[in-house]
């Protein structure tokens, strides 16, 4: 039986064309746009005073002996003919600005600008006038143009010019709600507001002249008041207090009869003057109507808080700063390449009867899926059984079989191609899906097979590890981290606590320390090396979590995303201890090595941040080799859902990392399995080189910044030895034997005192204890031994003797 040719389609990854200027275009095709949109408003203008002289030369313009009126000669009246007599009329002005405010974003470099918002709603805008002008204005054509004429004429054929008034009526409200966010309610609310205003106003001028009466009174009569003196005696219900006049500690009471009675009586009053003693009962507002109502005062008259207020002028770095590592337009399809495989892969299958229904491919930066569909009956656990043979049909490293693809219903087998293309740092920054990304701590890990830039919400996973063989990506990918927030949060929105027991890998960041890095505050770096900084480290921001737990507590919010709406919205008391809250990101380097050197003082502090850091904004990204039980505990590793895996040598260490097989089949370089709990996401890691780092952070370095890193809660250690036995009588009776051994030994160490001397391991470390409280050895160092601070015998003995005689 002749075998079945399958034809191969592939799946041609969807690209945007995308107009990349340098600087020197941007300011060359703004400064064009800018005074074309000029022209276009002069020629407009000019039309509506000329359109009738011109419009018998209109015919003629191309003669250059032809004579107009209009301010720009024959591109003017041809201009205005066009976009207003035959284009929309009046509203064709829109369209001169839109162009001139395109040109002004270009011109003054604004990359980040709306244009294509300001476009959609202006070019909306501009149809709706000339519709509407054309509406009521049938006969005269510059208002509406003939665009407007020949739309209302074939919307009132079909729908009438009741349906044609209720369709300009509902797209005009459609857009007030739509962009200038104008509703019912808010209409409501202005015109409360406004009425509130007016009629403080009025009160306010009525009580201006009451108060003038009384003063003309009191210059007419001044001789009444002093020759004899009045008592006005009122009865409680009488008097009326507002609340702010209760609050405060007023002179007097002024009544609507325009007089001032005094509540103080003088001392040298009759005692025949009744007192009256006023009881004043003040309704207090509800504390939290109170609050609410200030608040929104305060955000009135201030505007709601901006925590980039302090650095207003600060830039973020620009595209130009990452390099273009792509060689050529992106990826290349090898039709060729694309058959031989298919071809292989269907003659593989074949020679075991496995027969295939249909077949295509999905062409990635480094990796082709192909996706089979099986004759009917065929089961999917034979084709995964021969993952090893079609690798060896196809002389390919790393193939991979994912039976079924979830949601797809196909099965997938990826295949290295053999001319990979480098996912540069570039595109994934400046792709739309990272640009337009609305997430707290968006990350740009790379592009997956389908060349589709993958971008993660650092604060969703909540905590991330990543683990792989020594030079497989993982200190590019902590790069690519870094850079994407870099990219995307201002500096008081995020903060870094780095550490880097290698002490090369995260240096480059010393530069932005005082932009986006934290440390203690008696720490002179902030890249965190020594192992007793990263413990003491550890344990602030145990402090920092519980101090923001409180703060959520005082607010009565859940997590740091509303308590920082809620403070924004000034509803919250900085005076109370209330402070915006940046998000902070741990990133540890290596995390196996402070394991073997530190043991259960990282691990305790770790599992707590990893359990509940996530709801106060504090993030932990932990890098190693190979997460085993002993370095990662069940603790830590059950609150890590979000894994990174990049290549390792055995499918045992894959399933250390992910839980799943896969990793040990990828090809390096950057290559990756990324999964959040649920499917394994195949990825290409963007590169970022070292140069690009030390651009970026150079850039950022050499703009203004905060007087200092953000400072962490201050850490005291639990210090190690005691005070308890510095009295020599409390001393043990082997304190001198265990002194001269420790000595002796050069090591401060509790087992050896537990073999010389023969005792248990309470009582060697009470005598630990108390030799360093003598001064003999040094603190606690975690698993090392103690340092010994007598060199000698003698040494010993004078310290010893010293002790004594005082």
């Amino acid at each position: 039986m002749a075998k079945r040719k399958e034809k191969i389609k592939p799946a041609t990854p969807s690209k945007r064309m995308k107009l990349a200027l340098s600087k020197r275009q941007q300011v060359i095709l703004g400064s064009f746009l800018m005074f074309f949109g000029i022209a276009l408003i002069l020629s407009f203008v000019s039309y509506f005073f000329t359109w009738e002289p011109d419009q018998s030369q209109l015919g003629n313009l191309s003669e250059r002996k032809t004579e107009t009126s209009n301010l720009l000669s024959k591109f003017g009246a041809f201009m205005g003919h066009l976009f207003i007599y035959d284009g929309f009329g009046v509203a064709a002005f829109i369209l001169a600005f839109l162009i001139l405010i395109s040109g002004w974003y270009l011109f003054m470099n604004k990359t980040k600008a709306p244009l294509v918002t300001f476009w959609f709603w202006g070019l909306l805008l501009m149809v709706w006038f000339s519709v509407f002008f054309g509406f009521f204005h049938t006969e005269l054509a510059l208002l509406g143009g003939v665009i407007g004429f020949e739309m209302n004429d074939y919307l009132q054929d079909y729908i009438g010019a009741t349906g044609t008034a209720l369709l300009l009526a509902f797209v005009m409200i459609f857009y007030l709600v739509m962009r200038l966010k104008i509703t019912p309610d808010t209409i409501v609310g202005a015109f409360k507001s406004s009425k509130a205003t007016l009629k403080d106003e009025l009160e306010t001028s009525k009580e201006i002249e009451q108060e003038r009466n009384v003063e003309v009174r009191a210059d007419r009569n001044p001789k009444e008041e002093t020759e004899t003196p009045t008592v006005k005696t009122f009865k409680p219900e009488e008097v009326s207090w507002s609340k702010s006049t209760a609050q405060g500690t007023p002179d007097a009471v002024k009544q609507e009869g325009s007089e001032s009675i005094s509540l103080t009586p003088e001392r040298d009053q009759s005692a025949s003057t009744p007192q009256v003693e006023v009881q004043m009962e003040v309704e207090e507002a509800p504390e939290e109507e109170e609050i609410a109502s200030i608040s929104e005062k305060l955000v009135k008259d201030f505007g709601q808080f901006d925590p980039r207020l302090e650095l207003s002028n600060y830039r973020f770095p620009p595209l130009d700063l990452l390099k273009d590592h792509t060689s050529g337009s992106g990826i290349t399809i090898d039709q060729e390449e694309l058959e031989e495989n298919k071809n292989k892969i269907v003659e593989t299958l074949n020679n075991y009867k496995i027969g295939i229904s249909n077949i295509k491919a999905t062409v990635g930066p480094t990796v082709t899926l192909y996706e089979i569909i099986p004759d009917a009956g065929i089961r999917i656990s034979k084709i995964k059984n021969l993952e090893d043979d079609i690798a060896l049909s196809l002389s390919a490293l790393g193939i991979r079989i994912i039976a079924p693809i979830p949601g797809r219903g196909t099965i997938g087998i990826e295949v290295p191609n053999k001319n990979p293309k480098t996912v540069s740092m570039r595109s994934v920054i400046a792709s739309q899906r990272f640009q337009n990304a609305e997430m707290e701590l968006p990350i740009a890990f790379g592009k997956t097979i389908s060349n589709e830039t993958f971008v993660a919400d650092l604060a969703k996973m909540p905590h991330l590890l990543m683990a792989g063989a020594t030079g497989q990506g993982k200190s590019v990918g902590l790069n690519a981290i870094l850079t994407s927030l870099l990219y995307k949060k201002h500096p008081a929105e995020v903060k870094f606590v780095l550490v880097d027991p290698k002490k090369v890998e995260l240096t480059l960041f010393n530069k932005i320390e005082r932009h986006y890095l934290a440390k203690l505050p008696d720490s002179d770096e902030a890249i965190i090396t020594d192992t007793t900084k990263v413990i003491n480290t550890l344990n602030s921001l145990c402090i920092e979590m519980d101090a923001r737990y409180d703060l959520l507590k005082d607010a009565m919010v859940r997590n740091i995303k509303e308590y920082n709406q809620k403070f924004k919205n000034r509803k919250l008391n900085p005076n109370e201890g209330h402070r915006f809250l940046p998000y902070i990101v741990l990133v540890i380097d290596e995390f196996a090595d402070l394991i073997m050197t530190a043991g259960k003082e990282v691990e305790t502090p770790i599992a707590r941040l990893a359990q509940l850091a996530r709801a106060i904004g504090i993030h932990l990204i932990i890098a190693t080799q190979r997460p085993s039980v002993n370095v990662i505990t069940g603790i830590i590793k059950a609150n890590f859902p979000a894994r990174v895996a990049f290549r390792v040598t055995s499918k045992i260490d894959s399933r250390t990392i992910l839980d799943n097989s896969g990793a040990d089949q990828l090809i390096g370089r950057g290559d990756m399995l990324y999964t959040q709990g649920n499917e394994l996401t195949r990825l290409q890691c963007a590169f970022v080189d070292t140069p690009e780092v030390a651009d970026i952070v150079d850039f950022i370095g050499a703009q203004k910044a905060y007087p200092e890193a953000l400072l962490l809660p201050e850490y005291v250690g639990e210090e190690a030895g005691t005070t308890l036995d510095i009295d020599i009588d409390d001393r043990d009776p082997k304190f001198r034997e265990a002194a001269e051994t420790i000595v002796i030994a050069q090591s401060g160490s509790t087992s050896l005192l537990q073999r010389k001397l023969k005792l248990g391991y309470n009582r060697a470390g009470r005598i630990i204890d108390q030799l360093e409280a003598a001064g003999i050895v040094g603190p606690f160092e975690g698993s090392k031994a103690r340092e010994v601070l007598v060199p000698t015998i003698d040494a010993l003995n004078q310290l010893l003797n010293e002790e004594q005689n005082e």
